[in-house]
């Protein structure tokens, strides 16, 4: 896979490997799941580390930092005379426009949609699905809107899905293939997999998959103002802040994110960024001629930011000695998700009855089959899972690759099932004829893992 951008040991970018050790150290301390993180000064790479079994050539699900894809694409529309800021989504979209569509419906524009601002008071895409399970820009519009447009920030997925739409009307192609042929080739990145509705659009908001230096090349493009291949004047428009944030939740813990949103960025306490649940992220600090790239499984991505303003800011223009580079480096080359611990059990084949849950059917049966250097795993008629003995090992029982490895304890097998492709795993556990399944992080698009292990993923947009 060729390189998407230059390597630079860390001293010669001006950065202290020791506080990108300290990064390390506060993600390991908060037990902060990470699978990959990239860090990139002036242009160049000068730390990288994925967390054994994810790789450097794996893409990863971004979740809703697929949005700020969705916003280059905008503006390269807008660039081409296509689209403008103040078009109106009736007038794009008109054979979705509802019958009795209320007035501010109809005032709804491109710039309500991209800052999301359109009045509604929460995220609409649930009730826009039950409203139009077959049409959710018209769902979307039949949503009530107690605010008016313009005036308060809500995180609203649907309003980017509805961008997308607008943006294939207006070019005449699939979101995917435009941002292939204008961005994605270009860059020198491979056609990526995303994740669609049931009815074969892709989300927009959500279910682009590209690997961590890809994330970390479109924020060099950004803090490049563009490279050349996202205009200038958009990217300028769009990551600044256009609309107050309010919290999220009622934690007091989420400071990154009530510095403003611009069109479909966040604004950081430094720079702006993409997001995506569970820490998927691209953060951009033009001051510091800085690009973060990350994936994860974090339920509280704010340990990220606060580990990189506390620990890596303070280390900028600070480099340490040759020494301490390579140390950081064998280090990162050693990252890894714990391995279950235990033995190879004893040797017989063994079957349990899944308890009934959202991720198997109640009463699956699950066989634990020994084999060389590890186990087959068989879930009834559904799938077979590869699982090793001190290894991860590879199968792809539906089209999606699963990276799987497993031991026994005492008289409990359990096994890890790395979904490998996404933030996702399963703890399988196996005792006294009975197992158990369980997400270390639940996907927004559904627990059931049949329809994760399949490519490509298609379901409702139910992803709140």
């Amino acid at each position: 896979m060729p390189a998407l951008l230059p390597r630079s040991a860390p001293a010669a970018a001006g950065v202290s490997s020791r506080a990108l050790g300290a990064v390390l150290d506060r993600l390991e301390a908060e037990s902060a799941e990470c699978h990959s993180l990239m860090v990139v000064r002036g242009g160049h790479v000068v730390a990288e580390g994925w967390w054994a079994p994810y790789t450097a050539e794996r893409p990863h699900l971004l979740y809703s930092l697929t949005k700020s894809f969705t916003s280059a694409a905008v503006g390269l529309a807008i660039a081409d005379g296509l689209l403008a800021l103040g078009d109106r989504v009736v007038d794009v979209l008109p054979e979705h426009v509802p019958a009795g569509i209320a007035e501010q419906g109809r005032r709804l524009t491109v710039h309500h949609l991209l800052s999301m601002t359109a009045g509604h008071g929460d995220d609409s895409l649930a009730e826009a699905w039950q409203l139009e399970p077959g049409d959710l820009t018209r769902g979307f519009l039949r949503v009530p809107f107690p605010y008016g447009e313009g005036t308060r920030h809500t995180y609203d997925n649907a309003t980017t899905y509805v961008l997308a739409r607008m943006v294939e009307r207006v070019t005449g192609r699939g979101l995917p293939e435009f941002l292939q042929e204008r961005l994605f080739t270009p860059m020198g990145i491979e056609p990526p997999d995303w994740d669609r509705v049931a009815g074969g659009a892709v989300f927009g908001f959500h279910g682009l998959h590209l690997t961590t230096e890809a994330v970390a090349a479109f924020g060099e493009l950004l803090r490049r103002d563009g490279g050349g291949l996202i205009p200038s004047e958009w990217v300028r428009l769009a990551t600044r802040r256009h609309i107050d944030t309010l919290p999220l939740d009622e934690s007091a813990h989420n400071s990154d994110w009530l510095h403003g949103y611009g069109y479909q960025f966040w604004m950081s306490r430094h720079g702006f960024r993409g997001d995506g649940a569970y820490g998927q992220l691209c953060l951009v600090v033009p001051e510091h001629e800085l690009v973060v790239a990350a994936t994860a499984a974090m339920t509280e991505a704010q340990v990220m930011f606060d580990a990189l303003w506390d620990c890596l800011l303070p280390g900028l223009d600070r480099p340490d000695g040759a020494a301490d580079d390579d140390r950081l480096a064998e280090r990162l080359r050693g990252l890894a998700l714990p391995m279950v611990a235990g033995t190879a059990g004893p040797g017989a084949t063994v079957t349990a009855t899944v308890d009934g849950n959202d991720v198997l059917p109640g009463r699956t049966p699950v066989t634990v089959e020994p084999v060389r250097g590890g186990w087959r795993l068989r879930f009834g008629s559904l799938f077979v899972i590869a699982a090793g003995h001190g290894q991860w090992r590879e199968s792809a029982p539906l089209g999606r690759p699963v990276m799987a490895a497993g031991a026994w304890q005492g008289d409990t097998f359990v096994a890890d099932l790395c979904v490998i492709t996404t933030p996702h795993r399963v703890r399988l556990t196996v005792t006294a004829g009975t197992a158990t399944v369980a997400w270390n992080v639940e996907p927004l698009t559904g627990p059931r893992l049949e329809l994760h292990l399949r490519e490509p993923l298609l379901t409702r947009p139910d992803v709140a």
